[in-house]
Formats: structure tokens, C-alpha cells, sequence
């Protein structure tokens, strides 16, 4: 299955088979690729010695708290759920990958942990699973091209209706 390329990119917005809120700047639409820039909202594990039944039914948000902020201090080790500034709708013949961007890996950042596919048929803004592998406190910023979404075409159709359909935060 081909990956979309910058002209093929640039067609489909033009087209609006692909959607994306707030309109991307040129320079965020790269050779393969898409930059998606860092939302202002997080949240953030609660520091407790609890153990996690992982159910169907477990819910994340009771584990974490939601922040709202500018600038987030990641320290070593620490996981942190951010959400892309950009809504992203696909037709239901298109999906994506989401992927981190390499000057931040080099330091130590992931972008997300296992969930990079981005479903046919999605509207949402993209949930990150922030994770600072580094020794050292990482500073992200809102508003940053943190990670980036290639597309690749799908055989046949789809449309996601699962639970996060919709999101617009982490």
C-alpha cells in the first residue's frame, strides 16, 4: 500500500479529502509526511503505589489528572499523555501512521508508546503517549512540531466508530 507523497498530500487537503483544523502552515507538510504540532493539554500519571487491573473497562482518566499549560517539564522516565493542536479527518479510503521526529528521539523523547495508527474514517485530534527515555528533564512546548503523520491508502473502505472518535483531549 502506497505512502502519500508531499504533492499527493498537498492535493488531498486542497481536494478536502484530507481535513485538518487549524490549516497546517506550508512548511508542516514534508516529503511523506505531515508535522503535527503539541497541544496545551496533558495528563499526567497521579503518583500512587496502585496496581492496574488492565480490563476492557479500565479507565485512564482515574489514574491521571489533566493539566492545561504552555511549557510541561518531563523528567527521566516519566509518560504523559499530550494531544496534537491539529484536528485530523480522513476519508474512509485513508489511514496514517504517527511517528516521532528524529531531532527529538535523538534526545530521548517518544512520541508514542504503541498506538501510532490513525484509523480510516477518523476525526480527532491525535492523542500522544509522551515518554522521556533520556537521564535528563525534557521541556516540551505547546505549539511545537512534535511528531509526524504519514498517510498510506487503504484496500478498500473503513470508518473508525470506536471510543475515541471525536477526542479532543488526552
Amino acid at each position: 500500500m502506497p505512502v502519500l507523497t508531499k504533492d499527493v498530500i498537498a492535493q488531498e487537503i486542497a481536494q478536502g479529502h484530507i481535513q485538518i483544523d487549524p490549516p497546517l502552515d506550508p512548511s508542516q507538510v514534508r516529503e511523506a509526511s505531515i508535522d503535527l504540532r503539541l497541544g496545551n493539554v496533558f495528563r499526567i500519571y497521579k503518583k500512587t503505589n496502585t496496581t492496574v487491573d488492565l480490563l476492557e473497562t479500565t479507565d485512564y482518566k482515574e489514574l491521571t489528572e489533566e493539566i492545561v499549560t504552555d511549557k510541561l517539564l518531563l523528567c527521566p522516565q516519566e509518560t504523559v499523555l499530550g494531544i496534537t493542536l491539529e484536528k485530523i479527518t480522513l476519508p474512509n479510503n485513508l489511514c496514517g501512521w504517527l511517528e516521532g521526529r528524529s531531532r527529538f528521539a535523538r534526545l530521548g523523547l517518544l512520541i508514542h508508546i504503541s498506538a501510532g495508527l490513525i484509523q480510516p474514517g477518523i476525526s480527532n485530534q491525535q492523542v500522544l503517549e509522551i515518554t522521556n527515555l533520556s537521564p535528563n528533564t525534557l521541556v516540551l512546548h505547546a505549539g511545537q512540531k512534535i511528531c509526524q503523520l504519514a498517510f498510506q491508502r487503504c484496500e478498500g473502505t473503513a470508518n473508525y466508530n470506536g471510543r475515541f472518535q471525536g477526542q479532543d483531549k488526552p
